[in-house]
């Protein structure tokens, strides 16, 4: 099958293909049985009109565009294969010659993956913040664990701070109560700032069974921002009673036999969930840093059909949570903590749409990158990488692996999948060559972490013979180490 590929610009080309009409012979068949199950047509039983027939009734061109819709997506894909392109985008197909029982042309113009340049990986570098582990930290996980264990006990007291309650609210307005804005016995633990303004100073002092009103803006439902007057009761005061950190509660708690044999394995899992933030941390790094070596941009068609994806899904659900884009951006800049100037926080809607269309961008230009070294590397994937890869979207979606397999069929997810995985492998090869280190100046050993975050031990053969002393230990909280994760390189990451 003839094809002949023009080059529109560097990132397009027009694809003509020749067909002899003979080679559309299984598709007019099959164009023809299809229609013939269809019609009932007197003198005939279902299924078995001559074409003969069906020509005249339905018209020879009904025939042709069957059979060609049928045909031209296998021909199409032919041809990108006999000529090596790699397509970004659906194609714009269009049959330019049919002559019945002689020849079929049509032309497919398609943004393509253009010729670039891949820096080596060993040249890539760059910087994560190094991992410390308080002993702060371990206390905070200790105190979540003695919570977990914990009871609240009623008081007969006036409130005060820290306070376990349990409280009605219902909001008015000019006297009238507003449906949509009460609750019943909900639980709330005063200073936390969870409800609506103002909430903690009106019930600091009251008793079970007191009420106060209060002036607040309602923060949910179809009132959300509206200013309301408030009515909190106060209906039980109850303080949580904390089983002592000592061994007794080891035991209770965990397979240990002492505290501080516990707050060790805290310490020990406080270190290998860093070592996880700090190994995709770095694999980010690196992809910017690889990003930014290679001089290509991403075709302006398949950007806009990204971007203009992201815009829907991201107002689809903004409207699900009943919210506007500028209510959105109030509530991330009144929820932040940090009072620095973040550069990268949009501050308005003209900078967080600009900053998703960087970032879809962005997400583009990764894929572009991994996918010209897979298969410039000739990287597949295997049968037994695709099963992991739907073992561990169960486990992050809470399904079964079954579940996942049966979800990849019916929505025809295998290209996706398979190419998420390879470009995690592509990944992979990049890290494993490229210079991380920590803000400590430290150079970091990605090939060493587990799934788990634990450090891999070195083979025997490979071990010194030099013991560590009695009393020393690895210093495994500034261990350098990247998961083994072959994380998508474009997806949660990029998402506004």
């Amino acid at each position: 099958m003839p094809s002949t590929v023009e080059q529109l610009s560097p990132s397009r080309v027009k694809i003509t293909v020749e067909v002899p009409f003979a080679d559309l012979k299984p598709n007019m068949d099959k164009a023809y049985r299809d229609l013939a199950a269809q019609v009932q047509i007197p003198g005939f039983r279902k299924g078995k009109v001559p074409p003969r027939i069906l020509d005249q009734r339905f018209g020879r061109g009904t025939i042709l565009s069957e059979a060609l819709n049928d045909a031209l997506p296998g021909l199409y894909n032919s041809a990108v294969t006999d000529n090596k392109l790699s397509p970004l985008a659906q194609p714009e197909v269009e049959v330019t010659k049919l002559e019945d029982g002689e020849l079929v042309e049509f032309t497919a113009e398609v943004d393509i993956r253009p010729d670039f340049d891949v820096p080596s990986f060993d040249s890539l570098q760059a910087t994560v913040d190094p991992i410390e582990i308080t002993d702060e930290a371990v206390e905070e996980r200790l105190n979540s664990l003695r919570e977990r264990f914990g009871s609240l006990e009623d008081v007969d007291r006036p409130v005060e701070d820290g306070d376990h309650l349990i409280i009605d609210l219902v909001a008015r307005r000019d006297d009238e109560v507003l449906e949509d804005a009460n609750v019943s016995d909900i639980s709330y633990e005063v200073g936390t700032g969870r409800m609506v303004d103002g909430l903690d100073d009106a019930v600091i002092g009251l008793s079970a069974g007191e009420s106060k009103k209060f002036q607040s803006k309602l923060v949910g439902g179809p009132l959300k921002d509206q200013d309301a007057e408030v009515e909190v009761t106060v209906k039980k005061v109850q303080v949580q009673d904390l089983p002592e950190a000592d061994d007794e509660f080891a035991q209770l708690a965990s397979e240990f036999d002492t505290v501080e044999e516990l707050r060790a394995d805290l310490r020990r899992e406080l270190s290998q969930n860093s070592r996880i933030e700090q190994a995709n941390a770095a694999r980010d790094k690196v992809l910017e840093a690889l990003i930014a070596e290679v001089d290509v941009e991403v075709p302006e068609g398949v950007l806009k059909t990204e971007v203009d994806s992201r815009k829907e899904q991201i107002e689809s659900q903004l409207a699900q949570a009943g919210l506007t884009l500028e209510q959105y951006l109030d509530e991330i800049a009144s929820d932040s903590e940090d009072d620095s100037e973040d550069e990268d926080e949009p501050k308005d809607v003209e900078s967080f749409w600009q900053q998703t269309e960087k970032r879809s961008a962005d997400a583009l230009k990764a894929q572009m990158i991994l996918d010209k070294i897979a298969d410039d590397r000739e990287i597949g994937v295997e049968q037994e990488e695709l099963t992991r890869y739907i073992v561990r979207r169960a486990q992050a979606t809470g399904s079964t692996p079954d579940q996942e397999l049966q979800h990849m069929l019916e929505h025809d997810h295998v290209a996706e999948y398979m190419s998420e995985i390879r470009r995690g492998k592509v990944l992979d090869l990049i890290m494993a060559q490229a210079t991380v280190t920590d803000g400590n100046g430290e150079t970091l050993d990605l090939a060493s972490l587990q799934s788990d975050g634990s450090i891999a031990q070195p083979a025997d053969d490979q071990v010194s013979d030099e013991e560590p002393a009695d009393g020393e230990s690895e210093d495994v909280e500034n261990s350098p180490a990247a998961t083994d994760e072959s994380a998508a390189a474009t997806d949660e990451d990029t998402q506004a």
